[in-house]
C-alpha cells in the first residue's frame, strides 16, 4: 500500500479513529517516559492547587496570546 492510499484511508475514519491512528503514530516515534509523565503529573497537582488556594492567579487565554503576538510581531 502507498504511503498516500494508507493516509486517504485513515482520513475516511471517523473522528475517535483517526486520533487514535494518529496517537499511536505519534507514540511509535516518541515513546512515553514514565518518569518524566510522573514529574509532570506532580507538577501540574502542585500548580492546581495553588490556583484553587489562590497563591496564584490565571491569565485568560486571549491576553497571554496578545502578548506574545505583539513580542514576536
Amino acid at each position: 500500500m502507498k504511503t498516500k492510499d494508507l493516509i486517504n484511508e485513515a482520513l475516511s475514519l471517523p473522528v475517535e479513529a483517526r486520533a487514535q491512528v494518529a496517537d499511536s503514530i505519534l507514540r511509535s516515534m516518541n515513546p512515553p517516559e514514565a518518569e518524566i509523565d510522573k514529574k509532570w503529573v506532580q507538577t501540574a497537582k502542585q500548580r492546581l492547587a495553588e490556583l484553587r488556594s489562590g497563591k496564584i492567579a490565571s491569565v485568560p487565554g486571549d491576553k497571554v496570546f496578545n502578548k506574545i503576538w505583539k513580542r514576536y510581531s
